[in-house]
């Protein structure tokens, strides 16, 4: 019962369609070959069962021999397998006709010819019939492996976002709760809802991108509230947030990357991002301010979320996706195009403007 409710794909269908078709023109050909000539239409009726009994043949070879023979112990033990199927099925087809087609048609009965022909020819055809079938489901099975073990790469570079994140949140409430503990109870309260968004959707394959835009907005919003004045952070949304899917916190890690990296010691820190939302693509890009000692005191941690990224755009957008990212003595700056597939449409207006957006609107590179 399990099998009729399987859903039958289209490899099996095809196979279907094949053994139909040609066994339908394997049975019907000497009826075809007779035209009205009435004796050899009634000699091609004796060869129904005779013709049928090279179906055995087609499907040990290409089910049996192919796949166990051929497969595990090599060209020669299956040639060798083979010959003996000949022989096997060409005796049954001479010894069936010498014994089960009438005396008149003793010329096609005692024929040793017409025995052994038709077994070499179904022969011939099970064979690069199953070969290319063995070499298909050999070809698909390394696929299909290889894109079990990309999908395990995936999920663990997907398990490690949350951590990270969390490991940097921690840090930004010790720091609140130290130096400006009125701001300590709402800040983590935002905290917690970001994070509840990291837990239960960095796991998934994607959100839609409104989900994802407010979660960058709202992570920054918490970064101005931290720093105040201290860091020049500047923000710019522009365009339509549609339907489209994103795989999950895959720009977050260049901001935290930038907030790690672009504060401290460093001389009127800034922090610009800007994401501009296009219809079948998005143009991101942030760049902050640099100094000696933000190269000089890296940890063993550093570029963990930066690699994470960039591997999974690999991933997930080969061909769709642009990264570049250049570093001079004063500036980093990452740029992201990242297209999507077509045929998503446009749904919610995304337009948040912080201060200074005038002046940030220059900040995207020009490669985007």
């Amino acid at each position: 019962m399990a099998f009729f409710n399987r859903k039958i794909n289209s490899d099996l269908w095809f196979q279907l369609a094949f053994h139909l078709v040609l066994w339908s023109l394997w049975i019907a050909w000497p009826f075809i070959h007779a035209h009205d000539n009435e004796r050899y239409t009634r000699f091609a009726s004796y060869l129904i069962p005779l013709t049928m009994a090279h179906i055995p043949l087609f499907l040990i070879n290409t089910e049996l021999l192919i796949p166990k023979v051929f497969r595990r112990k090599g060209v020669g033990a299956y040639l060798l397998s083979l010959l003996g199927l000949i022989v096997l099925f060409a005796a049954f087809q001479y010894l069936i006709r010498g014994s089960y087609i009438p005396e008149e048609f003793r010329r096609h009965r005692t024929s040793i010819f017409w025995a052994v022909v038709p077994v070499l020819f179904a022969t011939a055809m099970s064979t690069g019939y199953g070969l290319i079938i063995y070499l298909s489901k050999q070809e698909k099975a390394k696929q299909e492996e290889q894109a079990e073990r990309l999908k395990s790469e995936l999920s663990f570079l997907r398990s490690q976002i949350s951590p990270h994140f969390i490991f940097n949140v921690l840090n930004s409430i010790v720091y609140l709760i130290r130096s400006k503990s009125s701001l300590a109870e709402p800040v983590t309260i935002k905290l917690s809802e970001l994070m509840r968004y990291t837990l239960y959707n960095s796991g998934s394959e994607s959100v839609p991108l409104e989900k994802e835009v407010n979660y960058l907005r709202n992570y920054i919003e918490l970064q101005k509230i931290r720093f105040e004045e201290d860091v020049d952070i500047q923000l710019h949304i522009s365009g339509r947030a549609s339907a489209q899917q994103i795989e999950p916190m895959l720009l977050i890690p260049f901001v935290e990357n930038a907030f790690k990296h672009g504060v401290g010691l460093i001389k009127e820190p800034v922090i610009a991002v800007q994401l501009a939302i296009k219809e079948d693509r998005i143009n991101f890009s942030i760049r902050n301010k640099i100094g000696p000692e933000s190269i000089e005191n890296k940890d063993g941690s550093s570029g963990i979320g930066l690699k994470n990224v960039k591997r999974r755009l690999e991933l997930l957008y080969p061909h769709m996706h642009d990264l570049r990212v250049t570093q001079d003595e004063e500036w980093f700056v990452v740029s992201l195009m990242l297209q999507f597939l077509p045929g998503a449409e446009a749904g919610l207006t995304v337009n948040t403007d912080s201060k200074n957006a005038a002046s940030s609107a220059n900040l995207m590179p020009s490669s985007l």
